[in-house]
């Protein structure tokens, strides 16, 4: 049965192989979980791609994301990320580049055109600049938006959000209704608690409980309210 899961070992001889015939454009690789990722100065990317994509050995023929990631305490405090896979060879593979708030990144759209779309998005919610973009505007946020949403020091209040209201039948703005990150709950209902093990009985209040009030949420056996 034919899988996508490649070999650590396989994915090392690639990377080193890539990073040989880069001609230095290409700095270092790492392979965890059993992913391979090569890092480049953000000014050779466009040189980066197009050699991935047309060497005859890699064929990596789709771009298929563009994303962010925002560490602050670096410099160069934005890692963009581009993901790349080759149909023909089975293969996938990460570049990251890194930049900073004022410093932009060549467009790949002349390379690959799905970066179109997605470098608007790292636009939009990181603010990279990707120079020599055709249509560098925002694309997730309403017009006259300010900030960035996804840094990480972004602002959790103070901001307006634009929504259809289906009673007043037309676009309204509110306060944006979001909570701080410290009181989500992160309990999957997917995955399942692991207190709550079949014939084992549950807990008389399980979390996130509490913040019904006094009201009694189980019988502390079979789980089920009262």
């Amino acid at each position: 049965m034919s899988t996508w899961r490649v070999a650590d070992e396989a994915l090392r001889e690639l990377g080193e192989r890539i990073v040989a015939n880069s001609a230095g454009a290409i700095g270092d690789f790492q392979i965890a979980f059993s992913e391979l990722t090569i890092t480049a100065p953000a000014h050779r990317v466009v040189g980066v791609l197009t050699y991935l994509r047309d060497n005859p050995d890699l064929q990596f023929q789709q771009l298929l994301d563009v994303c962010g990631a925002d560490y602050p305490q670096r410099e160069k405090r934005f890692d963009v990320v581009y993901h790349l896979l080759s149909m023909t060879k089975n293969r996938r593979i990460r570049v990251k580049v890194e930049t900073d708030e004022d410093t932009p990144v060549p467009s790949v759209v002349g390379v690959y055109p799905s970066a179109n779309w997605f470098e608007r998005e790292t636009f939009d919610m990181y603010g990279v600049f990707f120079e020599g973009h055709p249509d560098l505007r925002r694309l997730l946020t309403d017009y006259g938006f300010h900030g960035h949403p996804l840094r990480k020091d972004f602002p959790m209040t103070g901001y307006v959000e634009v929504r259809y209201d289906d009673e007043l039948k037309r676009v309204i703005y509110e306060p944006v209704k979001s909570v701080e990150f410290r009181n989500w709950d992160f309990l999957s209902p997917w995955e399942g608690a692991e207190y709550a093990r079949p014939g084992q009985g549950y807990p008389l209040v399980l979390p996130g409980d509490e913040k019904v009030g006094d009201e009694k949420v189980g019988d502390g056996k079979t789980g089920q309210g009262a």
